[in-house]
Order: structure tokens, then sequence, then C-alpha cells
């Protein structure tokens, strides 16, 4: 079910199961694990120095896949905070910036997969929401934090309860993604964007990446955060990179950056 293709210094992880809208069982998440496995090894070795996540088929990720799910003994601890969040977890902390290009249905686990990832491009048709109150059970996959966070408790409650689901376009006009693009230039735009982060300076957008989860994660404040970003700073310094943005600057000429360290 999950591909990854690298090419150009761009790790590609397709959700590849088109025919159940890409929902994710036990086995899918370890396969998609896996080729995050991969894809880092690749950005130390230099050969990849972004990552795309996209999927196959009308949609993007339904969810869970609960065709098999027996209610009465279905393990979702094991599913959820055994399998679920370290996926996440993993996604979230890759080496690289990360994007995703979100079409169709993102729902449940396949939202997850849109929080764990840096940056969000959808396709203005897209469905996101939490349909689970047809199922009476609660949203996942970190979920209500994103809806919280960037919605508010008010309207977080109200997609909840009315389980209905948002548009691309609403969803980036209500700041839960980055931007939203026609569903048939969706794969061009994103991955022209990709290819030019792949081409950046991997090791200064890391840092950022670092700094951005500390403000999220640890709620630091301004001062502690600016001590964060000098700190940052100083290590790029030493950084191949930093040297070469610098001459670039002062040639007038574009930068050729490695992404090395």
């Amino acid at each position: 079910m999950i591909e990854l293709n690298i090419a150009d210094s761009v790790a590609t992880v397709v959700l590849n199961a088109p025919q159940k809208m890409n929902a994710l069982d036990e086995a899918a998440l370890a396969e998609l694990s896996e080729a995050y496995d991969q894809a880092a090894a690749q950005v130390q070795s230099g050969q990849v120095r972004a990552l795309l996540l996209r999927a196959e088929g009308r949609g993007f990720c339904a969810g869970r896949d609960i065709s098999g799910v027996n209610p009465a003994d279905d393990d979702v601890m094991g599913y959820l905070d055994g399998k679920v969040q370290p996926l996440l977890q993993k996604m979230s902390a890759f080496p690289a910036p990360t994007f995703a290009a979100v079409h169709g249905a993102c729902l449940g686990v396949g939202l997850g997969l849109a929080v764990a990832t840096d940056v969000v491009y959808v396709a203005e048709n897209a469905k996101i929401g939490s349909p689970f109150a047809n199922l009476g059970a609660t949203l996942d996959s970190g979920g209500h934090w994103l809806f919280t966070e960037r919605l508010g408790a008010h309207r977080t409650l109200d997609l909840i309860y009315t389980a209905e689901l948002i548009s691309g376009t609403e969803a980036v006009r209500s700041g839960l993604f980055s931007r939203a693009f026609a569903a048939e230039q969706l794969l061009e735009q994103t991955g022209q964007i990709v290819a030019r982060v792949a081409n950046g300076a991997t090791q200064a957008f890391v840092a950022s990446k670092e700094l951005v989860a500390q403000i999220r994660d640890e709620r630091v404040g301004l001062w502690a955060s600016m001590r964060a970003e000098n700190k940052a700073q100083a290590a790029l310094c030493d950084t191949a990179d930093y040297g070469e943005g610098f001459k670039a600057f002062q040639e007038k000429r574009a930068p050729r950056f490695t992404g090395r360290g």
C-alpha cells in the first residue's frame, strides 16, 4: 500500500490503496513507518533534503481501516497509542522539511498524518473534519489539538457534534493549513515548491523546524525562544551553507546550497 520514491533530493511517500480511500490498518502503518525510516536514512547520506506525502485515488486518507474490526474485541489503545501516535511522532521529527498534498477525504488518522507534517497544501475541494459522531467514537490522532488550537473550542465542538466536513478552501481560510490549490493543480504546485525547498539550506530549515516545535510543544515565551534562535544561528555559522549564503549575497548571485552541515 505504501510506496517510496526518491529522486532529485525529494523522498515521495505515496498512499496507494485507492480502492479503500487509503484507509490504514496496522500493516499499512508499519509500512508507512518503514518508508519514513528509509527516507530518513537517505537524509543522513545526503540523498534526501525534503519529503512529500501524497495519495492516489479519490481521497488522501479516510482514516483507520475498520472494515474488519470487531468492536467487541477492538484493541483501540494498541492501535492508537501503540501504533498511530509513535508513527506521527516519527513523522513530525523527520530530519528534513516535510510537505503533504491533501485531496478528497482527510479524516481520522489521515488528518493525523497532516498534523504530523510540517507544511500541508490542500485541494480546494478537500473534505476535512470529524465524522465520528456517526460511529459513536471521538476524533483521534491529534485532531482535537489541531482544531482547538487553530479554530477555537466552539468551532471545534460544532464540527465534532455535527460531523460536518469543511472544504480545503475553508480549512486554509480558518488557519488549519497553509495553502489551497485547485484540485487539478495541487500536485504540480506542491511539487514545484518541494523541489525548491529541496535545493535550499536544509540545516537552517531543520533549525527552524525545531524552534517551531519547541514553541508549539513547550509553550516557550518570546525571550526563551529568542535565546534558542541565537544558539541555533550560532551553530549554523559553522555550516557550509551559511558561508555559501553570505558569499553569494556579497557576490550578487544565487546561492548553491548543498544541505550539508
